[in-house]
């Protein structure tokens, strides 16, 4: 690993996201969020995403695919992406999530692509969108949802990319991590709320932000908690405070039976 890419950065969320604009600064002039006359409606209820969190909520599993981490470093041939999707597929996900940033976590929109048909689950694609351009790779892959980081954002740009992906038939997850970022929701309905467990500046873990948040959270959508979910008794403990879905990565790429981890979170 890189020294630039070590854990210990003060601010690895700006470090990622300046590298992300210096990729998609090859591709010409950024666009602006949303194109004139966009729609603000919702996602309709049959995307497939947003329709197998439904199915399961109060147990739906995003199961994650990711090649690698600031933290955890390249995971490069320590095991089959298509066959860890399909794993997650028999054993009770109800949805994967593709980390597609290339630089930090070793993804791409060809991995997304891969376990979305490998696994025949519906799947987000988990970036950081600084360009309209990112939403449609992510529909060309076959992404059923994307991720929309809120610390990214002013509330402005957030309406306007959620807009642009709905436009693209992708229900935006927007992730936050503290009051002030669940600010920027008001005034707005939102299909997907997430509350990242992993603060992305820094990289500490804890689920005490997702039970913190919780009561926060708009009431009409599903919440999803995210990261540092390791035993049934933390997603028993996020689920009865409010939470509907919860993403799960390390604890299932990195145990030896990624089917039985699995199996047991979902006991």
């Amino acid at each position: 690993m890189s020294k630039e890419q070590r854990a210990d950065v003060p601010d690895i969320l700006l470090r990622i996201v300046e590298r992300r604009k210096r990729r998609l600064a090859a591709f010409g002039e950024g666009e602006p969020p949303v194109p004139e006359g966009a729609s603000p409606l919702l996602a309709a209820p049959d995307n497939p995403f947003l329709a197998a969190l439904a199915r399961q909520r109060g147990r739906a599993v995003i199961a994650e695919v990711k090649l690698g981490s600031p933290s955890l470093g390249s995971l490069r041939g320590q095991f089959d992406p298509l066959e860890v999707a399909r794993t997650y597929a028999r054993h009770g996900a109800a949805a994967l999530s593709v980390v597609v940033e290339p630089d930090f976590f070793y993804g791409s929109y060809e991995l997304l692509r891969g376990c979305r048909q490998a696994s025949g689950l519906p799947t987000i694609a988990k970036d950081f969108v600084v360009d309209p351009l990112q939403l449609q790779w992510a529909k060309d892959a076959g992404a059923d949802a994307i991720l929309l980081v809120a610390a990214l954002y002013s509330k402005e740009e957030l309406y306007g990319y959620a807009a642009a992906a709905r436009m693209h038939g992708l229900v935006p997850l927007v992730e936050v991590h503290d009051l002030g970022e669940l600010g920027r929701l008001s005034g707005a309905r939102w299909e997907l709320v997430g509350v990242n467990n992993r603060n992305l500046r820094t990289f500490e873990v804890s689920i005490g932000h997702g039970l913190a948040l919780a009561s926060t959270l708009p009431t009409e959508a599903i919440k999803v908690a995210e990261s540092g979910i390791n035993s049934s008794s933390d997603l028993h403990m996020l689920r009865s405070v409010g939470y509907d879905a919860f993403l799960i990565g390390e604890r299932l790429l990195l145990a030896p039976d990624p089917a039985k981890a699995l199996k047991e979170l979902l006991s």
